[in-house]
């Protein structure tokens, strides 16, 4: 069980140093845009579909990661007050029995909607540049099927009692 651990944990690692490198990419396309528009009064057409597709990716290419250390916004008021054993319980049951099958629900419609884009070479329509969609739509499944394999093992550490969260600093 904890090779599998490890293998997703290393999954959302690499997603996550991904989308760092988008980060970047995100950064320069703006200071660009700003620069063309406001020095040279040329702005480019390409920068709000970069923009974006970029903060979409970012989101969730970075959501596992962060779900693994641990740093999503918690409301724990409740949670707090009860006992680790049955905190663990609870947390499994939404994490592995409720979460788990809708985010694999919604990375297969991403997958679904990256083939579809794939196979027609659907371009943004609205866009004057036109980019292909299939790589923006295939980083959100990416990004999706991480997130949601990292549900699911988070939900199996709890009911193992493999969690490192703050509550059970205390235990």
């Amino acid at each position: 069980m904890t090779r599998l651990f490890s293998i997703v944990d290393g999954f959302s690692l690499v997603l996550s140093r991904i989308a760092d490198g988008v980060a970047i990419v995100l950064v320069t396309a703006m200071i660009f845009e700003v620069a063309a528009r406001y020095l040279f009064s040329a702005p480019t057409i390409w920068a709000f579909d970069i923009s974006y597709m970029c903060t979409g990716t970012l989101f969730i290419l970075g959501a596992a990661y962060a779900l693994r250390e641990d740093a999503h916004v918690r409301i724990d008021f409740l949670a707090e007050k009860l006992p680790p054993r049955l905190r663990r319980t609870i947390e499994g049951v939404v994490f592995f029995l409720l979460l788990t099958p809708i985010f694999a629900g919604l990375s297969w419609f991403a997958l679904q909607r990256t083939l579809r884009a794939w196979t027609s070479n659907e371009v943004e329509m609205v866009s004057p540049w036109a980019p292909v969609m299939w790589p923006f739509y295939g980083l959100l499944a990416l990004g999706l099927v991480a997130l949601t394999l990292q549900v699911a093992v988070q939900g199996l550490r709890a009911f193992l009692g493999h969690t490192h969260s703050s509550f059970d600093l205390e235990v």
